[in-house]
């Protein structure tokens, strides 16, 4: 696997690539939000696409009204069946007293053919009593099932945030949910601008709770989730289970230590379904609740868990293997792997260096692409063994963000900073 590096961009201003699909389903254009820094999407207000074959930039979205404040746009994907991108907004009426906040923002999608259309994809109503579908906080970093049909983020609940600040003994604990083509969910807009209608059906698909009891599967963050395979993955029965998500989950060990472990959330065909007495829709001082047949499963019961950099857990097509980072003997950064089914971990990357980014396996399952020692690599998963794709570079221009495969995997596009006469900006570049 040959591969030559090409820079995609050059205007003065951040170009963040998000950690998956972000290329198109026909792999001309890369998507982007125009922060310059991790984090900080309040304050960022387009979203644009770069063609890789010629470097034309199209704007596809642009807030009204953007400040410091919000409302805020970024962490865009691709859809990977048609020319749709999704990616976070803030709630429209952000302002200094109510900013863009992890439980005050929401997924839109925009047609590239009809940019700056709007489309609220997840809908939400935090005004009791609440609507069945519609979520009441925040979603965020979200992700399209193979198939462009069923959407993952993770969330975080602004009623009951709004709760912890007068009763100690809540809080508001970052979970994972779905949004799914179960039928458009219409909330009533008393013109404030804090609730939408939806064109999908929203639902959490984790459970949490403020106090995990040591040594439990029981825990107080879901987060940082994949879906598993194109179409699931086969069970130790042989029978298939359709669509999963892993996820990962703090629990707390036997010392009372928190440990980042890796957990299944096995979904139902349908999740409209509400499981007996626990609303689907949550109430002024419960969660939103998991449709009746969704199930929680912990895999990984490790020492340490998961560690290193953020990332975000990924699998093959054929879903055998959920890749999660984490140190070896050495303390070393690498990538380790465990069926869904759990059972024992294997060690999938084997090198001197620690992996510095996310990771994302390629389209055909052969290959894992990062980034270590200011290089981006790739692994065979089936051998271990890695290439360097790219000259080590200096820690200010060390490959940054993504890593993400092409749908075709023949190419792979990232971030670096890039130091002018104008300042440092995050610029796209592409193996090819």
């Amino acid at each position: 696997m040959n591969f030559t590096e090409h820079q995609l961009t050059f205007d003065t201003k951040g170009h963040t690539i998000h950690n998956n699909q972000a290329f198109s389903p026909s792999d001309e254009w890369i998507v982007y939000d125009t922060r310059n820094q991790d984090g900080g999407i309040g304050g960022t207000g387009a979203i644009e696409m770069v063609n890789v074959k010629t470097g034309e930039i199209r704007p596809l979205y642009k807030t009204e009204h953007q400040t410091e404040f919000g409302p805020g746009v970024g962490a865009a994907t691709f859809s990977p069946v048609r020319n749709r991108v999704l990616f976070i907004h803030g709630i429209r009426n952000a302002n200094k007293e109510k900013p863009y906040d992890f439980d005050r923002r929401t997924g839109v999608a925009i047609d590239t053919d009809q940019p700056g259309k709007p489309i609220f994809l997840d809908a939400r109503d935090v005004t009791p009593p609440f609507t069945p579908g519609a979520l009441r906080g925040g979603t965020h970093a979200h992700y399209w099932s193979a198939d462009g049909q069923w959407i993952s983020f993770t969330y975080n609940d602004y009623p009951i945030n709004q709760l912890s600040k007068t009763n100690p003994a809540v809080k508001d604990l970052r979970v994972v949910g779905v949004m799914a083509p179960f039928g458009k969910v219409n909330v009533s807009d008393d013109g404030s601008l804090e609730n939408n209608s939806g064109e999908l059906f929203s639902v959490l698909v984790t459970r949490a709770t403020e106090n995990p009891k040591p040594g439990s599967d029981e825990i107080d963050k879901a987060f940082d989730e994949g879906w598993i395979g194109s179409n699931g993955y086969v069970k130790p029965d042989g029978t298939r289970q359709n669509r999963a998500i892993a996820f990962q989950g703090n629990v707390r060990n036997k010392e009372g230590k928190t440990v980042t472990e890796i957990f299944v959330a096995d979904l139902p065909d349908n999740l409209t379904q509400a499981a007996d007495g626990q609303p689907l829709e949550g109430t002024a001082t419960t969660r939103p609740n998991p449709p009746k047949g969704v199930t929680q499963r912990r895999i990984t019961f490790t020492e340490h868990g998961a560690e290193g950099p953020r990332h975000w857990l990924r699998t093959p097509p054929d879903g055998s293997v959920i890749g999660f980072l984490a140190k070896d003997a050495a303390g070393t950064i690498q990538l380790f792997g465990v069926s869904p089914n759990g059972g024992a971990i294997r060690q999938l990357t084997k090198q001197p260096f620690s992996i510095q980014t996310t990771f994302n396996f390629s389209p055909d399952g052969r290959w894992v692409a990062y980034a270590a020692d200011n290089s981006v690599f790739i692994t065979e998963v089936a051998t271990g063994e890695f290439k360097r794709l790219t000259p080590r570079s200096s820690d200010d221009a060390k490959p940054h963000n993504g890593i993400v495969w092409s749908n075709k995997g023949d190419m792979i596009g990232y971030n670096r900073y890039i130091t002018t006469e104008k300042g440092r900006f995050l610029q796209l570049f592409v193996l090819k």
